[in-house]
């Protein structure tokens, strides 16, 4: 049922939709980790490893990718604040028949890098995906074995900087 002061459900979800005032805040430092794993055969694993992947360099990348995500978190997510990020790192650890990406992001800000973290970690395991469906369908077309898992935040810190 549509709202009594609506004239459409998209006015409705506009009503119910706000950013969040963060101008009050104070600048601190804030920082985020954000993880995932993206599950390969092994034969593609192999290829990684070797560099043989026809489309590049999985890792360098990969980790490209998930820089530019972070930066343009919030043209993607509404509700995200543009916010100055200092610093983004990205991590691979390849298991036999995985590979874990570790997204960092930092800022001196008035608000969480969190969706940020998520932000590269998913599209660096995007971007291996991308770069290795080649090797990763069936007869069918079909992806029997690739999956992303376990997309989370590790964790995040808040520290008052100290001034000199």
């Amino acid at each position: 049922m549509i709202h009594p002061r609506c004239q459409t459900s998209l006015e409705v979800i506009l009503i119910r939709s706000r950013m969040i005032d963060v101008g009050s805040k104070s600048e601190i430092y804030r920082e985020a980790l954000a993880e995932g794993e993206i599950i390969l055969s092994p034969e593609t694993i192999q290829l990684i490893k070797d560099r043989k992947v026809e489309k590049g360099d999985v890792f360098s990348i990969s980790e490209i990718a998930a820089i530019l995500s972070a930066k343009k978190t919030p043209e993607l997510i509404p509700f995200c604040h543009p916010i100055p990020i200092t610093n983004v790192s990205v991590e691979f650890e390849v298991d036999v028949n995985s590979i874990f990406v570790r997204g960092r992001v930092k800022s001196i800000g008035r608000t969480g890098v969190e969706m940020e973290a998520l932000m590269a970690t998913a599209t660096a395991l995007l971007n291996i995906w991308d770069m290795v469906k080649k090797y990763e369908k069936d007869d069918s077309g079909q992806y029997p074995i690739t999956r992303v898992r376990d997309i989370r935040v590790v964790s995040k810190i808040k520290r008052k900087m100290t001034t000199k």
